[in-house]
């Protein structure tokens, strides 16, 4: 059974979270090179029952969050794309604002997933929620990341450097109004 789209694009339905889905996602970030750029998230129920849950929140406390994104009328979760509240606890623009995310399985990198997902997903939530800063960070080294943020209006702005637990430096970027 496929869940129902609360939008679509030319090629996906992009699904609001639901108790089904945490199968689908650990399957997402099952495989070679899924997390290296996902800091402490791993491919494990625990982890994307927390992933599920914060998302649901997301949608359920302020009106917008996470989609799980499938291929037009297929029910497996190929990516999890959106804009959903943040609070990530180190400042520099990073609390309490509204944060683009996505995460694409690896069998489907290189096919124009996010950009297409992204679009529709920020198209929507400037309709819905008026045209907004949103920030997004991203690990440095992942340049694919880096042309999706690009392509979608993102600036870098500033980064943060590992703390204890983290071994990466996060570019951090905006999209302002304007």
């Amino acid at each position: 059974m496929t869940a129902r789209a609360f939008l679509k694009t030319d090629r996906f339905d992009l699904c609001r979270p639901a108790p089904g889905d945490l199968d689908g996602l650990v399957r997402l970030l099952e495989g070679e090179d899924m997390t290296r750029f996902l800091g402490p998230s791993r491919a494990d129920a625990i982890s994307q029952y927390e992933r599920l849950t914060r998302n649901a929140g997301s949608w359920a406390l302020y009106g917008y969050g996470s989609f799980y994104v499938r291929r037009r009328g297929e029910s497996e979760i190929i990516a999890n794309c959106g804009v959903f509240h943040s609070w990530r606890g180190f400042g520099k623009g990073m609390d309490d604002v509204p944060e683009a995310g996505w995460i694409v399985r690896r069998d489907c990198w290189g096919q124009g997933v996010a950009g297409e997902v992204m679009r529709a997903v920020l198209s929507w939530f400037d309709e819905t929620h008026g045209r907004q800063r949103i920030v997004c960070m991203i690990e440095q080294g992942n340049t694919a990341s880096e042309r999706v943020a690009a392509a979608l209006g993102f600036v870098r702005y500033d980064s943060h450097a590992p703390e204890e637990d983290q071994a990466a430096v996060l570019d951090l970027y905006e999209r302002v109004p304007g």
